[in-house]
């Protein structure tokens, strides 16, 4: 039985790899449909193009359409952009399990914040927070709040902060900061697995079919879209913040996870609202 200690290490370092590598491919989709979505130029001329242009990649020019709607012609086999977000999802998943919650009263419950906890609620308080924390996000989502661009992000940022705080009461001052960053890429996932996979089948079904589909389906996606790729910085930050103890173990690890989100938050605003002023 000596192999196995041998075996849970590799299955943690290909999970640790897998987790990173899906990321990448994540990450990189995102940030470069967003990118298309506000560098391509406006297309006047035609109504059912609302923006192309070409790009440049290794020596080859690429055509690129963005279709107000659904062009004339659609394959059966669209791609839809998922996978990577669900694996991220996944991988992530096991190893916050095979790490975290096996061991659980040695990295999650800190005695010295709260004596009162056990691993098994630990776990528990865990899960419910990723759930519960969705919940809210959509609920907001889905309100008139959404209407308003200061009110929306200001009523999340606050929240988040409060969630982030209460999870310092309960947690070690390490695990509750990455714990923050989980409930954040949970949203982000399930914001894919929800209502922009979701949406986007039912836009390529009704396309193929020919038949008109709702354009809000396209806008719904869209909006969570560009909250995804809002939220990444931070995300991808409090998931490298094992190597910078300093951050993740500070007494005030919240008000630091408050600051770098207004931080994260609006370089990734500027950068987009930058390329639709020149695009336009």
């Amino acid at each position: 039985m000596e192999f196995l200690p041998d075996i849970s290490k590799w299955i943690q370092i290909l999970l640790r790899w897998g987790h990173v590598f899906f990321a990448i491919l994540w990450v990189g989709t995102s940030f470069t449909f967003n990118y298309l979505d506000n560098k391509l130029p406006k297309n006047l001329k035609e109504k059912n193009i609302e923006a192309e242009g070409i790009l440049q990649h290794s020596g080859y020019y690429y055509k690129l359409t963005r279709y107000h709607g659904a062009p004339t012609e659609v394959p059966k086999n669209v791609i839809i952009w998922k996978y990577t977000s669900y694996l991220t999802f996944l991988s992530g998943i096991a190893l916050l399990i095979l790490i975290y919650y096996v061991n659980a009263d040695i990295l999650m419950v800190d005695k010295r914040v709260n004596e009162n906890i056990s691993p098994f609620l630990a776990i528990t308080i865990s899960v419910l927070s990723i759930i519960v924390s969705w919940l809210i996000y959509d609920f907001i989502c889905k309100s008139k709040l959404i209407n308003y661009k200061i009110i929306f992000p200001t009523a999340l940022l606050i929240i988040g902060t409060l969630i982030s705080f209460g999870l310092t009461k309960i947690y070690g001052s390490r695990f509750a900061f990455l714990q923050s960053g989980i409930i954040l890429g949970s949203i982000m996932t399930m914001n894919v697995f929800f209502v922009i996979a979701p949406n986007g089948k039912k836009i390529a079904l009704a396309a193929s079919k020919k038949e008109n589909f709702d354009l809000n389906l396209s806008l719904r996606a869209k909006v969570r879209s560009v909250h995804n790729n809002i939220i990444t910085l931070l995300v991808l930050f409090i998931m490298l913040s094992g190597h910078a103890s300093f951050v993740s173990t500070n007494k005030y690890n919240w008000i630091i996870l408050f600051i770098l989100a207004i931080i994260f938050g609006t370089i990734q605003y500027y950068v987009n609202n930058k390329n639709k002023k020149e695009n336009n």
